[in-house]
């Protein structure tokens, strides 16, 4: 195995415990349901198949390649107490955070079925919306191993599944394809965010499409693009999860139609789930890797200008450049962190973004993805930063 894999690792990182759970016999005839030999499979732990299926041995390592300069920049910028302080976790703090997510979830459900005064429930579908994408923010602590002073692979295994069903995700997918993403950071081809899921089309039609339930069609159809690199004891746990969130999720609107009605399961269901989390989801990811300098590392990711309506709306996961320079800093540290770095920020001439300034750009300026939107004049531009690219209209980086 090689041991340079994943850029997390040079920041103080391992491997994560959730892929490559062999599984008993077939998976191609399985029901729409998982079998109790599939689940026994994927909730046992087996250790060696675990790091053998996060490793993608294939693939370039991009992000480390082209960052040396980087680290070695940023291991001068914080002192190694503050750093040190930085990467402390709190398990309490942590669960604390996500009981009140998951009573968020559970008042808005309530309020969602029993008020149809549009005034108070349209809202409240937005607060739906934004928790259920939340839970795939408390899975991304899970994914670095942010919970937990110490590994706890069983309760981590645990909470990766308590997060990722809400969200109607795979934990073993969303590890591999979030884990891949960092180390191939910069890559239009390896990293799978950006190879499969950013838009190929730099048109404001097609982008509102990714603000919309079409979202998931898009998801699933790059999931599944990727999915079929990986080893197949890998691939088959992730379908069984993924028919346990399946699973989950029609019981939960069933069971809302059965007992309050259709019009109820519109509101607490159809209309959050369908409508509001594709605009969690794409505003999010605006403010990931759209408006950089595909020219330096240091701006391979945006710098968001931290809020405290968007700190919460996103659980700091708007913090994605300091999450990316420090993985392993727990997402409530992340705005300390961004202020201990305003002086690199101002040594290296960074932007500052917000998300109203990503909205104009992405659909009034039509600006492409992946490319700096400094400049003043969109135009013809090649979305590359790696192996493989492609052309669309939008801003032209600085040579």
């Amino acid at each position: 195995m090689n041991q340079d894999r994943r850029g997390g690792r040079e920041r103080g990182e391992s491997e994560p415990h959730f892929s490559g759970l062999p599984t008993e016999g077939s998976h191609s005839e399985m029901a729409f349901g998982p079998s109790l030999a599939d689940l026994k499979a994927v909730l046992v732990p087996n250790p060696e198949s675990l790091l053998r299926s996060t490793v993608s041995p294939l693939k370039s390592h991009f992000y480390s390649q082209h960052t040396i300069e980087l680290r070695a920049d940023l291991a001068g910028a914080i002192s190694r107490e503050a750093l040190q302080a930085f990467h402390r976790k709190n398990a309490l703090r942590h669960l604390a955070i996500a009981a009140r997510q998951f009573l968020i979830l559970a008042l808005a459900t309530w309020g969602l079925i029993a008020l149809t005064n549009p005034l108070i429930w349209i809202p409240l579908a937005f607060v739906q919306g934004f928790t259920v994408f939340n839970f795939t923010v408390l899975l991304h602590e899970v994914v670095h191993h942010t919970v937990f002073e110490r590994r706890h692979p069983a309760l981590e295994r645990a909470l990766g599944w308590l997060y990722a069903v809400p969200s109607g995700i795979s934990a073993s997918q969303f590890t591999r394809w979030h884990l891949d993403h960092h180390a191939e950071l910069g890559s239009s081809e390896d990293d799978p965010k950006r190879h499969h899921l950013s838009p190929k089309v730099n048109a404001r039609w097609y982008k509102l499409l990714y603000c919309s339930p079409a979202l998931f069609p898009i998801y699933f159809r790059a999931a599944r693009k990727e999915n079929a690199s990986y080893p197949i004891d890998l691939q088959r746990q992730i379908a069984v999860e993924r028919r346990v969130s399946i699973v989950a999720h029609l019981t939960a609107v069933a069971v809302i139609w059965s007992v309050f009605g259709g019009a109820a399961a519109l509101r607490a269901y159809v209309i959050p789930v369908f409508f509001i989390f594709p605009i969690a989801f794409m505003l999010n990811r605006l403010g990931q890797h759209y408006d950089i300098d595909p020219t330096d590392p240091t701006k391979w990711s945006t710098l968001m200008r931290g809020h405290w309506f968007w700190d919460f709306a996103f659980l700091n996961s708007n913090y994605h450049l300091e999450h990316h320079y420090f993985a392993g800093v727990p997402f409530y540290r992340l705005p300390a962190l961004q202020r201990a770095l305003a002086p690199f920020y101002a040594r290296h001439g960074m932007r500052w973004q917000t998300y109203a300034g990503l909205l104009y750009g992405w659909l009034i300026e039509n600006r492409a993805p992946h490319t700096d939107w400094s400049d003043t004049e969109p135009a013809s531009v090649t979305l590359s930063q790696g192996p493989t690219s492609f052309t669309a209209p939008g801003p032209h980086p600085p040579r």
